[in-house]
């Protein structure tokens, strides 16, 4: 098949490794912006994948939402993240379901507790559990290395993620990229692992990459013009058109990215607190646990009884924290607090918290109804 020919063969294009500037100092773009692109360049799909990090999603599934209805049907927002381990390998989970997003959660988690601030440290064997429902793609390095040792971690890669691992072809318009596209074709074939396309993403247009250099240069602690090798030989990670894309790619590896996006289904929307059973007792709704509290430590505020105007409070507040269903809220704090003043750790509840009764007999704040004009909506209105 002729290059001519290749665009119109191309079935679509997700792009599955992008990283935005919540990778700190190594994406140039706002999640808003790549998500808008990857739109205007009518891609399948983006996937967001920063660097063990999530912190950019909320972002991305906001911009989601500000697209026209025909263009935010059309682009399906993938969650994920990148994660470099300690023997080098670069690997990008994404998150086909709900129970996948949590489990990449608990690997950042993982990875950010057993390190200083702003850092992370994975291993490779802390990926061979709980990791059962995401899909891995292994971006390969952009030289080929040691036959040996890629063989080693191709068949790390797909013996613990069975059916859910593949192999990331990212192509730059390096010296390199024939080789590298041959090799990664022949470890596939010889380890019957699947090939699909993508573009370590650090920006969303060519535009941004003296940006992206800088921020490159900064991350080394030096300047631009001594960076050298670290940075980038080209502008090429950037979103590209499908043109480009055709041109660089076998259609069958840019129509897998297409495949892998279609079994991601999870979205953000699908998301809703979910505060610790352990805080209700067995027996008791959430509300009238919550109601008890409130009672007990009303009596103990007013020990002489409770003020006809602080109960008209108490009451009032307590409906409108059950209609918005905000009780575990009350509960998760009260039992913080608690926890504080048992353990004599100072706490003191403030702001526009000091405007409920509630939070008042709760012990989370010390500003008495009884003696002020207490405005609750200031905290939490049904508006």
């Amino acid at each position: 098949m002729s290059r001519a020919a290749r665009p119109a063969a191309v079935r679509g294009y997700a792009e599955l490794h992008a990283l935005s500037n919540f990778s700190f100092l190594r994406g140039a773009s706002h999640p808003a912006e790549l998500v808008q692109q990857a739109s205007t360049l009518g891609y399948r799909a983006l996937a967001l994948t920063d660097e063990c990090s999530l912190a950019g999603v909320v972002r991305a599934h906001e911009a989601l939402q500000d697209l026209p209805e025909g263009e935010r049907k059309r682009l399906r927002l993938i969650i994920g993240a990148q994660f470099r381990t300690s023997c080098g390998m670069t690997l990008v989970l994404l998150a086909p379901s709900q129970r996948a997003y949590a489990q990449i959660c608990r690997l950042i988690t993982l990875g950010r507790r057993r390190s200083p601030k702003g850092e992370y440290r994975l291993m490779r064997a802390d990926f061979e559990n709980g990791l059962c429902e995401c899909l891995a793609l292994w971006a390969l390095p952009g030289q080929p290395g040691a036959i040996e040792t890629e063989m080693q971690q191709a068949r790390w890669l797909r013996d613990f993620f069975p059916a859910r691992s593949w192999l990331a072809v990212e192509l730059h318009r390096g010296a390199h990229d024939a080789e590298r596209l041959l090799s990664a074709q022949a470890l596939g074939q010889a380890l019957q692992l699947p090939l699909v396309a993508a573009g370590d993403v650090h920006m969303h247009e060519r535009e941004r990459r003296a940006l992206q250099d800088v921020l490159t240069a900064i991350r080394h602690g030096c300047t631009v013009d001594m960076a050298g090798w670290r940075l980038h030989p080209n502008g090429e990670r950037h979103l590209r058109t499908l043109t480009e894309l055709a041109q660089l790619y076998p259609a069958a590896l840019l129509s897998e990215s297409v495949a892998i996006a279609e079994r991601c289904s999870f979205s953000l929307a699908e998301l809703r607190y979910e505060y610790p059973a352990e805080l209700v007792p067995p027996g008791l709704t959430a509300s009238e646990h919550l109601r008890a509290l409130t009672e007990t430590g009303a009596a103990r505020r007013w020990p002489g009884g409770i003020p006809a105007t602080v109960r008209e409070l108490l009451e009032r507040e307590l409906a409108l924290i059950a209609e918005l269903r905000y009780e575990h809220f009350f509960l998760t704090v009260e039992d913080v607090v608690r926890y504080a003043r048992e353990h004599h750790i100072l706490c003191q509840g403030r702001g526009s918290a000091a405007n409920s009764a509630v939070c008042f007999a709760l012990g989370i704040t010390d500003v008495d109804p009884a003696r002020m004009s207490l405005l609750f909506e200031r905290f939490i209105s049904r508006e």
